[in-house]
């Protein structure tokens, strides 16, 4: 999707004519998952609608003469919650702890006037995404009434369960948010505003981390002069 007022226009679209959908926020670390893992590509394949989440993917649009704009996943939850609100749309919370998706939850519906939560779930330790509770959630996500469903498992866990909801419970809108309950829970602190200005977002979160992003982003930083190229050529 081009930018947030595009994806929300296909989002009220599909809450009105009863369509489910798979909505992923795409950012370098998926670029290096999809370059490396055909079973990530078949899944990103599967979902129905894709932003910008990371301010190289907006610089590598305009690079190859098809610029969009900036929709991190963890921006949209409000907005999208409070559309769900306005059609009078349920929403599920599903990943993090019982204990985020509490604070999450309450905290969402402080924010959003009207809004409905009528499913709060959180899986078990080493959940598959695509195995017999993904199934048993999915059909409770679906029994609870729920017509929006925020995922919150991070990449590639969120995306399969997505596209898995897509087969389960096509009436449902699945919207991977990555970190965006545990943001809105306080449990993850974002960068602060200025640093996301000058689009340094990723070294606060790396700082606060090494251990586990340092790898990851340097994986990030190597893709980048191939992607650019690429990028160049479809001009």
């Amino acid at each position: 999707m081009p930018d947030s007022g595009a994806l929300l226009a296909e989002v009220r679209r599909r809450f009105r004519a009863q369509e489910g959908f798979a909505l992923a926020t795409i950012n370098l670390d998926h670029l290096v998952k999809l370059s490396r893992d055909p079973d990530f590509r078949r899944v990103y394949a599967a979902q129905d609608l894709v932003c910008a989440d990371g301010n190289p993917i907006v610089w590598l649009s305009k690079l190859a003469g098809k610029p969009v704009s900036l929709v991190p996943g963890s921006d949209m939850v409000v907005p999208l919650a409070s559309l769900a609100a306005r059609e009078e749309v349920p929403v599920a919370l599903m990943g993090s702890t019982d204990e985020a998706l509490s604070e999450a939850g309450a905290a969402l519906e402080g924010r959003v006037p009207g809004l409905r939560i009528v499913s709060r779930i959180a899986p078990p330790m080493g959940f598959d995404p695509t195995g017999p509770d993904a199934r048993r959630i999915l059909h409770d996500i679906a029994a609870s009434g729920a017509r929006l469903c925020f995922v919150a498992l991070g990449a590639p866990k969120q995306e399969q369960f997505a596209a898995f909801g897509r087969e389960i419970a096509p009436q449902v809108g699945f919207a991977s948010i990555g970190a965006g309950l545990d943001f809105l829970a306080g449990r993850q602190q974002r960068a602060p505003e200025w640093v996301r200005a000058i689009a340094m977002e990723w070294v606060w979160r790396m700082m606060s981390n090494p251990r586990r992003l340092a790898k990851r982003y340097f994986d990030c930083i190597v893709i980048l002069p191939g992607q650019a190229l690429r990028a160049w050529r479809q001009r």
